[in-house]
């Protein structure tokens, strides 16, 4: 059977690949510390759950609007506005099914072939390959510790050609946790403008930010930078709805009317009662907001500490998400092959740093319980003491 190019060119996700690998181990009775799920381990908040169960039972299980449910669509402009000083309206939203879909959404509304697309690594897998199935061509630009992983306004100038049409950036970050300041997204901001190319800020994470970290949203800082950005975003991560598939872009409206089009013909709309979930995620009390990003502020300066008392192993500090992204170039060998022989020899789970185009790190994520992160930490120090012949 002869499958389309486009197939050809997409990479499977590595980190679909290896949860699914360790979850399968963890099903056959091995014990497991999966540190590769980019997915909050709470429950989803009850108010949202019984939001969801109303409209069940009032019989909000029929098809809607291809857009979005009218009060949803509402409802995230009035956040955007509010939180991110950001003045969309309602016919500035459509709600897909999960933030990623919304990515997906635009690189088919937006990219041709022959645009380019700029991307700083590490990057979420996603991103290259939506680019390469939209018949655009993904520009890569490599960051590193120093810069804390940001791309730099030279960085992006040089990148920029001709056929640039837009620009990903991710803060916080997945996989590096990190955070752009408001100066330097502004920096950024200018050299956006300056080229007349387009924006989209994957914000995801907003809420989960530490210490004294802000997030901004590029967007808010001037209205010629408004005009030239997209916001992607969702349910997912700060209100632990990950398998409700909830999220949405927000935009120039002809953009929000090419992806709402290509929705219509595509999966039609989110699934009706789980965006009344959405809405009452919203519109209901965010303490449970608060009480995940605590935890997960002290799982961050747990992890933060174990790696960096490993000999051989260094990791900067993120500023958001729930992921750490070390550095394991002293080890020697490949981010597949440590680990791989980590989940063989100590049974942890990471994500090779080569699925984000890092191939001298790992990304962990933190979303799991401190009894984990504990074992898990020993267990990894025991790994790599091995492989230095350290004791």
């Amino acid at each position: 059977m002869k499958l389309a190019k486009r197939v050809e060119q997409v990479t499977p996700s590595l980190t679909l690949a290896i949860d699914a690998k360790a979850k399968a181990l963890k099903a056959d009775g091995v014990d497991i510390c999966s540190f590769s799920a980019g997915e909050p381990d709470f429950p989803t908040p009850e108010h949202i759950v019984a939001a969801a169960k109303q409209a069940l039972d009032s019989g909000k299980t029929r098809y809607g609007p291809a857009a979005g449910e009218p009060k949803l669509r509402a409802a995230i402009a009035q956040k955007l506005q509010s939180d991110n000083g950001l003045c969309f309206g309602a016919e500035n939203i459509i709600v897909t099914n999960g933030g990623k879909h919304s990515l997906f959404d635009l690189m088919l509304a937006l990219i041709e072939p022959g645009d380019e697309v700029i991307i700083p690594a590490p990057y979420w897998v996603s991103y290259p390959e939506m680019v390469k199935l939209a018949g655009g061509t993904p520009v890569i630009v490599h960051t590193d510790e120093k810069s804390e992983f940001k791309i730099s306004p030279s960085q992006l100038q040089q990148a920029i050609t001709p056929q640039t049409k837009l620009f990903i950036i991710n803060s916080p970050s997945n996989p590096t946790g990190m955070v752009y300041t408001p100066a330097e997204l502004a920096a950024l901001a200018e050299v956006v403008v300056e080229n007349d190319i387009f924006v989209v800020s994957d914000e995801i994470y907003e809420k989960l930010v530490y210490d004294d970290t802000k997030h901004v949203s590029i967007g808010a800082l001037s209205p010629e930078i408004y005009e030239r950005t997209i916001v992607s975003s969702g349910f997912a991560k700060a209100y632990s709805m990950t398998g409700w598939r909830v999220g949405f872009l927000a935009g120039p409206v002809e953009i929000i009317r090419a992806a709402t089009s290509i929705q219509g013909h595509s999966t039609s709309n989110v699934c009706t009662f789980a965006q009344w979930g959405a809405i009452a995620a919203l519109e209901g009390s965010q303490d449970c907001v608060e009480t995940m990003r605590l935890a997960f502020a002290e799982r961050r300066q747990a992890i933060f500490d174990y790696i960096n008392a490993i000999p051989g192993l260094s990791c900067a500090k993120p500023n958001g998400a729930f992921y750490v992204m070390p550095s394991i170039a002293k080890t020697g060998i490949t981010s597949l092959e440590f680990c791989d022989a980590l989940l063989d020899e100590q049974k942890v789970a990471l994500i090779p740093g080569i699925a984000f185009g890092a191939d001298d790190h790992i990304r962990l994520s933190y979303a799991t319980d401190m009894d984990t992160i504990e074992k898990g930490m020993e267990r990894l120090e025991a790994f790599v003491r091995s492989r230095s012949g350290s004791t």
